[in-house]
């Protein structure tokens, strides 16, 4: 099974850099050449041809629910998805997905594990990328259109996203609503000034009404152009704030799909917008593992932070029903901080720090058939074990097998355990020393080595023997 990796909500602003707005002014890309059939005729002057686009970002499992609406009103919409997050609870399964796409909707790339883009070393944003469109390439889709996660980009992602074969990407808060961008334009061009930075309206939410939607469109109709509209939830109760309901959506096309005869407003799917074939995959550079006898873990001893003050390379993973602190000691085996995780009211679940479920960044490469010695100094106050993820060719995770508990330790102690052999068909790992009740755990100077290329002794802590991989257990980070 996927671990669950649920995306934080969407940006609704501008180019955003680390979650800060930009100024929407894309310097110009090479236009992409669209044929048009032109404005219906009309007995005056001609009517401006406006295009809707009806978007929805993720694969949250609630969008199966627009899917009998979109059907009842006869119109495509645009799913963006993260491949990595296909058959995770609470996101599309690949059924599901097959079943949007042989109704006539677009299937679109969201990358792989939904991270912001603009915050990550352009190899990376790569993967992120090309793993994407080529996964849902090889599953059938005819991938041209990308929307970016969280609306985050650069002019650097943006010529990535064309190299990876996308003919468009979309991002977010560029036009205007009530909600903001005030002295933006209403819609987006055709073609739009920059293929690969569309402009778009903030994304919908639960402050939408009816007349918004319909604001959205008739604001745009005074020109022409391109209005992209992009859901998240789509459901009746216990939603989010990025919630619409079926209703509305139905009422709005109730409203939408006659103005394709009154006002030449027709409904299009992105990729039918922007036009063209679908184009070759791209690629981008694999993370080579470790060479032997040397460290594959970074930021090892946690004395390099990130710009929010976050172990740099090292995540919180968090699942059941508990509450964890995550952070950093100046209590530390080595240099001046160790990670440290605090668990109280534990009644299901784990916590532990881990390397970032990335593509190959943080998250050390691995080689099929090898074993690889994890190793870390620890203190904590409760008893905790090594757990493992791997990363699929394709770029999602799964959960694997956990190590023999190690007990608990007033001071650091060291705990060195050896995997088994990696099974077929993975390409990296993660791990973390978790705790599983309620203690305080302090983890420094993590290291992970191929088998035959291990520094030291492979002591285990007192009390451990060697285990085997542990089957039906929880798939959550």
């Amino acid at each position: 099974m996927r671990a669950s990796l649920l995306p934080p909500r969407e940006a609704g602003s501008r180019r955003a850099k680390l979650g800060a707005a930009m100024s929407a002014a894309a310097a110009m890309c090479a236009a992409l050449l669209l044929s048009w059939a032109g404005p219906p005729p009309a007995a005056a002057a001609p009517v401006p041809w406006t295009v809707v686009s009806l978007t929805f970002d993720d694969g949250r499992d609630n969008q199966m629910n627009a899917a009998p609406v979109l059907a009842a009103n006869g119109v495509p919409a645009t799913f963006f998805v993260s491949s990595g997050l296909i058959d995770a609870p609470g996101y599309f399964t690949r059924a599901e997905l097959d079943e949007l796409a042989r109704a006539g909707h677009e299937i679109g790339g969201h990358t792989v594990n939904h991270p912001n883009l603009a915050s990550l070393p352009l190899d990376e944003a790569k993967r992120q990328l090309c793993w994407d469109r080529n996964t849902l390439l090889t599953w059938g889709y005819d991938v041209r259109s990308l929307a970016y996660p969280f609306a985050s980009t650069t002019p650097e992602v943006e010529a990535a996203a064309e190299e990876c074969g996308y003919s468009s990407a979309r991002s977010l808060g560029e036009l205007r609503t009530r909600f903001g961008c005030e002295q933006c334009a209403e819609a987006e061009s055709i073609p739009p000034k920059n293929a690969f930075y569309t402009e778009a309206p903030a994304q919908v939410d639960s402050n939408w009404t009816l007349e918004d939607l319909q604001d959205s469109v008739t604001s745009a109709e005074s020109g022409g152009g391109w209005v992209q509209l992009t859901f998240h939830d789509l459901c009746e109760t216990g939603c989010s704030e990025l919630n619409v309901t079926p209703k509305l959506l139905d009422d709005f096309l109730r409203w939408l799909t006659p103005r394709a005869e009154t006002n030449g407003t027709v409904v299009q799917t992105v990729g039918d917008t922007i036009g063209g074939d679908v184009r070759p995959r791209g690629d981008a550079p694999k993370a080579a593992p470790a060479p032997p006898g040397v460290n594959a873990i970074k930021n090892a001893g946690f004395e390099g932070v990130d710009a929010d003050g976050v172990p740099a390379c090292w995540m919180e993973g968090n699942w059941g029903e508990n509450a964890t602190d995550f952070g950093t000691s100046r209590a530390a085996n080595s240099g001046e901080y160790a990670g440290i995780v605090a668990t109280v009211r534990h009644a299901s679940g784990d916590a532990k720090l881990l390397p970032q479920l990335d593509l190959g960044t943080c998250a050390p490469t691995v080689l099929p058939g090898t074993s690889y010695s994890l190793r870390a100094w620890y203190s904590s106050t409760a008893k905790t074990q090594f757990v493992t993820y791997l990363r699929t060719a394709e770029g999602s995770w799964e959960y694997w097998t956990a190590s023999p508990y190690l007990h608990a330790a007033s001071g650091f102690e060291r705990a060195i355990w050896m995997t088994p052999p990696i099974p077929p068909g993975y390409t990296g790992m993660s791990f973390g020393l978790s705790l599983f009740e309620d203690g305080v755990l302090r983890v420094d100077d993590v290291g992970m080595y191929a088998a035959g290329g291990t520094p030291g002794s492979q002591r285990m802590p007192p009390g451990a023997a060697p285990g085997g991989i542990r089957t039906g257990a929880a798939v959550a980070v």
